[in-house]
C-alpha cells in the first residue's frame, strides 16, 4: 500500500484545477493497473482541493507512486480563467506520505459496507460473486474499495485498512506537528523539477 499527498502549494486557482486533474489522471492509471485508489480531498473551491491524500492498493501500486513522486507535476495550459494572463505553467507537489507501522482501529459502528459486482483485480472470480467491497466511514463521507481478495471477508479487511490509511493520512497533514510534509511538498512546487509533465485544457501526458 503506498499513500501520497498532492498539493496545489501556494499556486493561484488554476493550481487547484490541476490537482483536480491530477485524481483524474492517477485514478485512471490506477485502475487500468489493477490498483485500488482511495482519495480524501481536502478543502476545496470551485476550482478544485487545494489538496488531497491518495491511498494505492494493488500489485502495480509502488510503480505507480514512483513515477508520480520522481518530482513536480507540471500542467502546461493558458489559464482557462484568465484567458489574457501571460502563465501557462501551472505546478503542483506530490509526495510520499509514509503509512505507520500500524494504522489506528476504526469503530466498526462508524463504517458501512457494501458489497457490488465488479471486474479488474480478481478476474473473473469477481463477476460471478458481489465480492468487491466499498467501506464508507459514516462521518467524513470517505470511502475505499477492495476488489482484489477471493472472498468477501478478505475484501472487507483490505477496504477497511485502505480507509484507515485514508483517514490517518488526513489526520496526519492537519496535524501542526506534521506541517513540515506539506512544506516539502510546497517547496518543491516552488522549484519546478517537474518528473510528470501534462498539456492542455484536456490533461494530456506530455513528454
Amino acid at each position: 500500500m503506498r499513500r501520497l499527498l498532492l498539493t496545489s502549494g501556494r499556486g493561484p486557482a488554476e493550481c487547484r484545477i490541476a490537482v483536480a486533474q491530477a485524481l483524474t489522471r492517477l485514478s485512471a492509471e490506477a485502475e487500468a493497473a489493477d490498483c485500488d485508489c482511495a482519495i480524501a480531498r481536502g478543502e476545496a473551491d470551485g476550482h478544485g482541493p487545494a489538496s488531497a491524500i491518495a491511498v494505492l492498493d494493488g500489485p502495480r501500486a509502488d510503480a505507480i507512486a514512483q513515477r508520480w513522486t520522481r518530482g513536480s507535476l507540471l500542467w502546461v495550459c493558458r489559464s482557462p480563467l484568465r484567458p489574457h494572463h501571460g502563465r501557462k505553467n501551472w505546478f503542483v507537489g506530490i509526495v510520499d506520505l509514509p503509512l505507520p507501522a500500524q494504522l489506528p482501529a476504526l469503530s466498526t459502528g462508524d463504517v458501512r459496507f457494501e458489497s457490488f459486482r465488479a471486474g479488474g483485480p480478481g478476474g473473473q472470480h469477481q463477476n460471478k460473486t458481489e465480492s468487491a467491497v466499498r467501506a464508507v466511514h459514516l462521518p467524513s463521507g470517505l470511502a475505499a474499495i477492495a476488489r482484489d481478495g477471493r472472498s468477501q471477508h478478505r475484501n472487507k479487511a483490505l477496504a477497511l485498512a485502505r480507509l484507515a490509511a485514508l483517514l490517518d493520512g488526513r489526520a496526519r497533514v492537519a496535524e501542526a506537528g506534521d506541517a513540515r510534509l506539506v512544506q516539502a511538498a510546497h517547496d518543491r512546487v516552488e522549484r519546478g523539477a517537474p518528473g510528470l509533465r501534462f498539456e492542455g485544457p484536456a490533461f494530456r501526458p506530455a513528454g
